[in-house]
C-alpha cells in the first residue's frame, strides 16, 4: 500500500511540472547568455561616425575673410590646375592646391553642389582665389589681357569672388564640356553652338545652376563664373602648404 502511494505521488508531481501543450519551454530573454542577442541587430545600418573637426593646422587663415572649400563640403573635388603643370603656361604657379573663396561665395558654391548632387553630378574646382602675386607671375608669362587680367587692375579671382570649375559624375569622372580648361578659342565661348547637344546641355546646366546662386558667366570661357553680389577687395593673401 505504501509503495503504491509513493508511486502515485511521484506521478502527480511529474505531471504538474511538465510543460503544457503550446507553452514556451525556453528561458526568458533576460536570462539569455551574453552576446546571444547580437544576431537580432545584424541587419541594422551602422551609425555614421561623428564628423571630425578640421585640423587646427588647416585653420591657418582669417575665417571671417576666407573659407576653404575642402572643409565645407568634401564631395566637391579639388583639382587646382595652377598647382600643377597642366595649365596653359605649363608651369606650376601654386605651391599646393587649396581652394579659397570669400565665405559668401563659398556657400554659394556649396549650394550649387547640393543641387547637382540630386542629379547624380557634382563640381570639380579648377581655380578659385588666385593671390595677386601669382597674377603677376601669370602676367609675366602671358601679358595678354584677353587671357590674363592685368594685376594692376586685378581680377575677380584676385578678390576671391571667381571660380573656374567643371561638371563630374559622382564617381569623379569629368564630363565632356566641349573643350579643355583654359582653351582660348571660340569653341570655349558659352555662345558657341557647334557642339553635340549633350555638351551644350551640360554647359547650360552648369551655367543655370551657378547663376541661381548669384554667379555670372563671362563671354569667352564656359568654366569661369564671377560672384557679383558683393564688391570684394583685391588680396595678396598666400596660403600655407602642409
Amino acid at each position: 500500500m505504501k509503495t503504491a502511494l509513493v508511486l502515485l505521488f511521484g506521478f502527480l508531481l511529474f505531471a504538474c511540472n511538465r510543460p503544457q501543450s503550446g507553452q514556451e519551454s525556453t528561458a526568458p530573454p533576460d536570462s539569455l547568455p551574453a552576446g546571444a542577442t547580437d544576431s537580432l541587430v545584424t541587419d541594422s545600418a551602422p551609425l555614421a561616425p561623428e564628423p571630425e573637426p578640421p585640423p587646427l593646422s588647416r585653420l591657418d587663415y582669417d575665417t571671417t575673410q576666407w573659407a576653404d572649400i575642402a572643409l565645407l563640403d568634401s564631395t566637391i573635388l579639388i583639382d587646382m590646375k595652377y598647382a600643377t603643370t597642366d595649365n596653359f603656361v605649363q608651369e606650376q604657379m601654386y605651391e599646393c592646391g587649396r581652394c579659397f573663396l570669400r565665405p559668401e561665395v563659398a556657400k554659394a558654391v556649396v549650394a550649387a553642389q547640393h543641387e547637382l548632387r540630386q542629379q547624380g553630378l557634382g563640381l570639380k574646382m579648377l581655380d578659385c582665389y588666385r593671390p595677386r602675386p601669382i597674377q603677376w607671375k601669370l602676367w609675366e608669362k602671358a601679358p595678354d589681357p584677353r587671357y590674363v587680367s592685368d594685376p594692376r587692375k586685378g581680377s575677380m579671382h584676385n578678390r576671391g569672388a571667381a571660380v573656374d570649375l567643371t561638371l563630374v559624375e559622382t564617381s569623379g569622372r569629368e564630363l565632356d564640356m566641349g573643350t579643355p580648361y583654359d582653351f582660348f578659342g571660340p569653341e570655349a565661348h558659352p555662345s558657341y553652338t557647334g557642339l553635340p547637344d549633350t555638351v551644350l546641355a551640360r554647359r547650360s546646366l552648369l551655367r543655370e545652376t551657378l547663376m541661381k546662386q548669384g554667379f555670372h558667366p563671362i563671354r569667352t570661357e564656359w568654366w569661369h563664373f564671377s560672384y557679383e553680389k558683393h564688391n570684394y577687395e583685391l588680396s595678396d593673401m598666400l596660403w600655407k602648404c602642409y
